[in-house]
């Protein structure tokens, strides 16, 4: 971290561009994290994917299941992995205050650019005791904070303790795991105190074209909808980043198959929670590790991976 905590919103402005990937985290045959096909994907990703930032230690990477040592190992590796080629946003969100100020100073220490706190979501708390709780770790820690709203966490962040959170020296920004019109509400609302970002493909577009958007933060998208040989995302990104709205409208529609597909398996399961399986599933039939969920998740079956294998196929993402 090379900002002091009072530059901490302007240094989010200035570098949190482009495409921002959500990693998953690989588990080997015994359950255990994979640390080579770990640092296989952040290779990937920053190499032939060329991702502008990696979020990593969060619902993509299964954070509750993981240990806290395995959190903090994630963060390092990431950080050493990623140092030199892009940003890195970690999670270090807990119930716990003091671990979650713990998380987040180790976060700074391995080198992450900035770090994401989603709020205690056990016991339900008050917009009043929220807004205590996060104003003690932020004021505990000087690394630039995101929050992040998420149907995920069970808990909806209510839009006054978003504006009274906007308002901490070292809250940067905000990912909406919300609808469109909630994004677009809270964007109007608080964009001029801190980045307000949406995590949805789909919308990224309009995002940029009417909204003046320039970073996505952050989904599995770059690395499920793309491979090395075909980076649509990455194409529109650029065309609209440098007002080419039309040319970057022809790219962005050529995902129509592929998004046909994460509406099946995606974004169609009864419990959002359940789409983690198919993600890294999906992610290792287009050559990042994917792998097998950790418990109280289930993985997908072997039929189950052949169909989306043969929807894959279909869409003309894999061979």
């Amino acid at each position: 971290m090379d900002y002091t905590k009072a530059e901490a919103k302007q240094a989010a402005r200035e570098r949190l561009t482009g495409l921002w990937a959500a990693i998953t985290v690989p588990f080997d045959d015994a359950g255990e994290v994979d640390g080579a096909a770990l640092r296989a994907d952040l290779d990937r990703l920053t190499g032939d994917l060329a991702i502008d930032g990696i979020f990593a230690g969060g619902v993509m990477s299964e954070f509750w299941a993981l240990s806290g040592a395995e959190r903090r190992r994630l963060t390092e590796v990431v950080a050493e992995r990623a140092r030199g080629k892009c940003p890195v946003v970690a999670h270090t969100g807990q119930h716990s205050a003091a671990e979650t100020i713990e998380l987040t100073r180790h976060a700074e220490a391995a080198g992450a650019d900035f770090a994401v706190v989603i709020n205690p979501y056990y016991p339900p708390a008050s917009d009043d005791g929220l807004y205590q709780w996060f104003a003690h770790v932020c004021g505990s820690v000087d690394i630039g904070v995101w929050l992040f709203d998420t149907g995920y966490s069970g808990v909806s962040l209510s839009t006054e303790l978003i504006g009274r959170l906007a308002g901490l020296a070292n809250v940067v920004g905000i990912k909406v795991g919300r609808d469109h019109g909630r994004y677009l509400e809270l964007l109007a609302a608080f964009g001029e105190q801190m980045l307000v970002c949406s995590p949805h493909e789909e919308t990224w577009l309009e995002n940029m074209t009417s909204h003046g958007q320039r970073v996505y933060m952050s989904s599995a998208a770059p690395y499920l909808y793309q491979t090395p040989s075909w980076q649509p995302m990455r194409e529109y990104t650029r065309l609209a980043l440098a007002g080419e709205s039309a040319k970057a409208a022809e790219i962005a529609a050529t995902l129509d198959p592929v998004r046909a597909v994460a509406a099946r398996w995606l974004q169609a399961k009864p419990r959002r929670i359940d789409n983690i399986a198919s993600i890294k599933a999906w992610a290792g039939l287009v050559g990042m590790s994917g792998g097998p969920v950790r418990p109280p998740l289930i993985s997908l079956t072997p039929a189950e991976r052949a169909a989306l294998a043969a929807d894959l196929a279909a869409a003309g993402l894999t061979a």
